[in-house]
């Protein structure tokens, strides 16, 4: 109960700063200051930002199906912290005279549980818009449904590809495979590229924000929220945007594995505890390269009309996934063979 706590305020506390580096990285994009007044460097806006969701007056339109009004981003923000339960921060730290593990559950379908709770984010998105009673709100979650709905099978298809490598859907094994620099993603560049670009579209990123289109839907499906309503909404797209960064670092880029260090013999030199710290800061690492990049592309590449957008997702990425997973499973099968061209 302590780890999960830990990390449910860990990921809360990442989400609020990652609004603040957002603003920052926009700033240094477009040449200019950013926040700068709220602290030293303006490391308080988050905080401001907070106390104006919580002291916004609470509004919900006479027309719209109340219960299911409150529910919506109830579970967008339900969902997005449910996922962080089978990511592997580290390995065990020594304590109170026993090891302790740095992943909440280790169950050998931890992708599969992923995949599972990142489906039902697709609820809140759908339930907030249609409860609002508003048209824009309602073709702006019909458009966030559908897209997900498309994203989700490129992804599934880039993931089978490598799952016929790891032979497990575990995330601590996976992690345990890729030690020392046997990353994932050198073997599946292709996997990989898909797997990132499928992430964009569920955590509703530019250039997939077509939910979110402000110049063509007023404001998206959550156009009638506000106060901590809206501030639901906004946090769990940023803690969507953690951990859909903390998988792909765990599965692609080797998770909590330190790069150019031998984990093992390290913790032998110089204790345990020592070395989950290190591989708990190595993961963070990954993750904020991640992060950088998703703010990166928002502020640099345009929106997609949507007829792009599913023609990218139905005609591109899924035949691409395919074919990855067919070439994989041919090159697995020679290797298995002892075939050589």
């Amino acid at each position: 109960m302590v780890l999960v706590a830990i990390i449910i305020g860990i990921s809360l506390f990442v989400a609020m700063y990652e609004t603040y580096a957002e603003r920052k990285v926009a700033a240094f994009i477009q040449d200019r200051h950013g926040p700068n007044r709220a602290g030293p460097f303006g490391i308080f806006q988050p905080l401001a930002d907070g106390l104006k969701l919580f002291s916004k007056e609470e509004i919900v339109p006479n027309h719209s199906n109340k219960f299911l009004f409150i529910l919506g981003p109830g579970l967008a923000m339900l969902t997005a912290m449910m996922t962080s339960a089978v990511v592997p921060w580290g390995g065990h730290i020594h304590a109170f005279g026993r090891d302790i593990s740095l992943q909440i559950a280790d169950v050998n379908i931890g992708i599969l549980y992923i995949f599972g709770v990142v489906s039902m984010g697709v609820y809140g998105v759908m339930i907030g818009g249609w409860a609002s009673n508003n048209k824009f709100s309602l073709l702006a979650a019909i458009r966030g449904a559908s897209q997900i709905i498309s994203y989700e099978l490129a992804m599934g298809l880039s993931l089978i590809a490598l799952l016929m490598m790891t032979g497990t859907l575990s995330m601590h094994d996976i992690v345990q495979q890729q030690m020392d620099g046997r990353y994932y993603a050198l073997y599946q560049p292709l996997g990989f590229l898909i797997f990132l670009i499928c992430a964009f579209a569920e955590c509703n990123r530019t250039p997939f924000d077509l939910s979110e289109a402000e110049s063509e839907l007023n404001f998206g499906y959550h156009q009638e929220y506000s106060s901590m309503k809206l501030g639901f909404y906004l946090f769990a797209e940023y803690v969507n945007m953690f951990i859909s960064s903390a998988v792909m670092a765990t599965i692609f880029w080797g998770g909590y594995d330190i790069p150019f260090v031998n984990d093992a013999s390290f913790g032998l030199n110089h204790g345990a505890n020592l070395l989950a710290i290190l591989q708990v800061l190595s993961l963070f690492v990954k993750i904020g390269i991640f992060v950088f990049f998703f703010m990166w592309v928002r502020w640099t590449v345009p929106r997609f009309r949507y007829d792009q957008l599913m023609k990218l997702g139905w005609k591109t990425l899924i035949p691409l996934a395919i074919l990855n997973m067919v070439v994989t499973g041919f090159v697995i099968l020679l290797r298995q063979n002892h075939w050589h061209f």
